[in-house]
């Protein structure tokens, strides 16, 4: 298993709190690989497909504009 920073974890443990918050545009974030890898744990999940039906049409539409991956 890959060690990882302090910094990495910290950073995975925020998108992991806040992907929701950021893919709605609640909660700002800096730069867009933020905005993406919030986009990318919820479809990793699965989550955005059990929220509200916006949430899914975005991440396929993300996904096939090569944005983010299935």
């Amino acid at each position: 298993m890959a060690q990882i920073t302090h910094s990495e974890y910290f950073h995975r443990k925020y998108i992991q709190t806040n992907a929701v918050q950021i893919a709605e545009g609640v909660m700002e974030c800096d730069d867009e690989a933020t905005y993406l890898e919030a986009w990318q744990y919820l479809v990793d999940t699965g989550l955005c497909w059990q929220l509200q039906g916006w949430f899914g049409r975005t991440a396929k539409q993300l996904i096939h504009e090569g944005y983010i991956h299935p």
